[in-house]
């Protein structure tokens, strides 16, 4: 009998399907969740930082979403769709997020600062007057509930089709649509110059 040779030790990367990382991380290779972070750490933190405004809420955000996921990793269904389940779990703690600030803002000791609103994360080459027009934008997308937001943000922000948006945020097609339609409503009411 020959002995058995080793089985070389491949490190996940960007060839190694997101299936086969869900089930690499699910019998306990560090690799695999260490890869599952690198891919999908910057969707999930810029998702947060344009759903909440605040880069230091968006970063506590990014580590308790990747945080449930990986203790969670036996709960996906399909493992190929990591990246919808990913983004709907940050989702779910930016709501967490906006009642908790929502509470400290009535109680007045809400003490953050908005350092990454859409006008401070958009592009320098943007004009004033394009700057000024998110300005108004983000002000009237703050004022929407967590779930109508998202869903415009996917959508317009974050370019997701609207298939992915719904699998995001855990809701029909049609809600999806409606959800953007009523954001997209108050954005382009914000933008319009007042009579």
């Amino acid at each position: 009998r020959r002995p058995a040779r080793p089985v070389p030790r491949v490190e996940p990367g960007l060839e190694t399907s997101d299936a086969e990382l869900v089930s690499r991380a699910r019998r306990g290779d560090r690799w695999a969740q260490e890869a599952i972070f690198r891919r999908y750490v910057r969707d999930v933190t810029l998702l947060a930082e344009h759903l909440l405004g605040r880069r230091a809420d968006a970063n506590d955000v990014t580590q308790d979403t990747f945080a449930s996921a990986l203790s969670s990793l036996d709960t996906l269904r399909d493992p190929a769709a990591l990246r919808s389940w990913l983004l709907g779990i940050a989702v779910n703690r930016v709501r967490r997020r906006d009642r908790w600030t929502a509470w400290l803002r009535l109680l007045g000791l809400d003490r953050g600062f908005d350092d990454a609103s859409l006008p401070m994360l958009a592009s320098r080459d943007l004009s004033p007057e394009g700057h000024a027009e998110l300005a108004l934008v983000h002000a009237a997308l703050a004022t929407l509930s967590a779930n109508v937001r998202a869903a415009w943000i996917l959508r317009h922000v974050e370019g997701e089709k609207l298939e992915d948006v719904a699998a995001i945020l855990g809701c029909s097609l049609a809600t999806a649509k409606r959800r953007i339609a009523v954001a997209g409503s108050a954005a382009q009411e914000a933008g319009e110059p007042a009579p």
